[in-house]
């Protein structure tokens, strides 16, 4: 077994429509369904990583930049950003796009933490993260202060 991953190793990429069981009445996609599919991406990153059943412990403030409306494809991101002893901070962002113009643009992004589960339930030790590129070391390091902002 690896003693360390790299956030790539792990990187997660979801693609979804926007149906209209998905949306308000005026066609824009409930808050609560990006939500669920950006927990649903981190999910899958955190598992990815560790091997192991991942739960969500924490979602930081969830900030919407631009709301997307009933027929948009959206693009679900996730990557680890740090991992601690039994928890890891995941960076997600939901990106959308229009027909016919297929222009990007930012729905939302948060930071969710997730811990690793043993076969009992209990938490349990993460694989640590080993941060490669230049935005990464800076991920990983601004982590730490979001960590500590969290715990208060």
């Amino acid at each position: 077994m690896n003693k360390t991953k790299l956030s790539a190793d792990s990187a997660t990429v979801m693609t979804e429509v926007v149906f209209p069981n998905d949306t308000n009445p005026v066609g824009i996609v409930h808050g609560g369904r990006i939500v669920q599919l950006m927990d649903i991406a981190c999910a899958i990153c955190a598992q990815m990583h560790s091997g192991k059943i991942a739960v969500t412990a924490g979602i930081d403030q969830v900030t919407f930049r631009q709301a997307a409306k009933l027929g948009d494809i959206l693009t679900i991101k996730a990557h680890i950003t740090r991992t601690f002893t039994t928890s890891m901070e995941i960076y997600a962002e939901v990106w959308g796009m229009r027909l016919p113009e297929l222009k990007p643009f930012l729905t939302n992004n948060a930071y969710f933490t997730f811990v690793t589960l043993d076969a009992q339930a209990k938490p349990t030790a993460v694989v640590p993260l080993k941060p490669f590129t230049t935005s990464e070391k800076k991920e990983h390091k601004e982590a730490l202060k979001r960590r500590k902002r969290r715990l208060g």
